[in-house]
């Protein structure tokens, strides 16, 4: 049967004020067009949130111009609550999510004259590029680096997600899922180098950080748009790192999941749990959000990150129209005609 990760498809970020929060992401990342929004219970996750069903408002966003797309959730059956300790890089989990565009330092001025809650300086990552960081309205961390990647030119300075940074406790263990399970594995820098980190934060100490790309290119109906993604493992080596989410729950606020897009999920379950990564929650079949059907399984890493893996059968084009995709019989490595793609503009949200 046929199994694929085709990429990370989406960001799972958790904050405190959704309304406040989608106009930042279309402002700063130009993520302007929901796949849905809707409010509904999380049963699927009540391995995560102390076995009590919670729920919540979920909002798959995505900007067309190219990227991975970020899914929005606040609770609404209780108040999330933030982490107690400042979260630094290598701290165990996603501490910081990059974002592409083709000119950092035009991007790097649009943030200075729009002035979010953080900017930091200009500097380099270990593989020379120039980037920065700006913090959201919950204090996360986002990084801009370069990206030519590009799907449509909509004039926005940015494209979308491209990226995480993942703290571990070591790299090697970690990558016997992300590279030899899902596929992370070509080496862009293994590097002791974070004078980007020392831009933002004062007292992280020293790290190990390996940028992971996939050899075999992105795939699946959306390839077109993703591009090139990659996972940054990062080690903190000389303090013991602290866990992001210790004492608190999914859909507390932060970066609560990395999301792959994936294709032949019962095969892939099988493969995932010979290998020691099995399905820790599973919808087992369609999963009902709102006008989009997908099947959801989760599973951790090895230090106990939230990854989901999606399986897409049927999303909005353009959901006022009635206009829908159904996926499930397409051929898993085909990508979706053009014109579908770019029909996604007629959802766009303008502020």
């Amino acid at each position: 049967m046929f199994k694929r990760i085709n990429g990370i498809q989406h960001i799972g970020v958790a904050v405190t004020d959704m309304d406040d929060s989608l106009k930042f992401y279309r402002k700063f990342f130009g993520m302007n067009i929901p796949f849905f929004d809707a409010v509904a219970e999380a049963p699927l996750m009540d391995i995560y949130t102390r076995n009590e069903t919670i729920t919540k408002r979920a909002s798959m966003i995505v900007n067309l111009q190219g990227g991975a797309a970020m899914e929005v959730i606040r609770p609404t059956s209780f108040e999330p609550v933030k982490a107690s300790f400042e979260i630094q890089p290598g701290d165990l989990g996603i501490f910081a999510t990059q974002i592409g565009t083709a000119d950092v330092e035009a991007m790097h001025t649009f943030c200075i004259k729009n002035d979010p809650p953080f900017t930091s300086e200009l500097s380099t990552r270990p593989d020379g590029q120039k980037t920065f960081f700006i913090k959201d309205l919950d204090g996360n961390h986002f990084q801009y680096v370069y990206s030519g990647h590009q799907y449509v030119d909509h004039g926005y300075p940015s494209i979308g997600a491209t990226s995480c940074s993942i703290g571990v406790k070591n790299i090697e263990k970690a990558r016997e899922l992300y590279s030899d399970v899902l596929g992370y594995d070509k080496v862009i820098y293994d590097s002791t180098d974070s004078k980007d980190f020392a831009s933002t934060w004062s007292d992280y100490g020293s790290v190990r950080r390996v940028l992971l790309t996939q050899t075999a290119p992105p795939g699946g109906g959306f390839g077109k748009m993703l591009g090139e993604n990659f996972i940054e493992l990062v080690e903190a080596t000389d303090r013991e790192p602290k866990t992001i989410f210790q004492d608190r729950i999914w859909a507390d606020t932060g970066f609560v999941h990395l999301g792959f897009d994936a294709k032949g999920m019962k095969a892939l379950g099988e493969d995932l749990k010979m290998k020691g990564f099995g399905f820790t929650c599973d919808s087992n079949d369609a999963l009902d959000m709102g006008t989009t059907k997908v099947h959801c399984t989760y599973i951790e890493d090895p230090d106990h990150t939230w990854l989901e893996l999606i399986e897409v059968f049927k999303v909005p084009i353009i959901e006022k129209w009635g206009i829908f995709l159904n996926v499930e019989k397409r051929d898993p490595l085909k990508p979706l005609p053009d014109f579908m793609l770019k029909a996604l503009r007629f959802s766009r949200i303008n502020d």
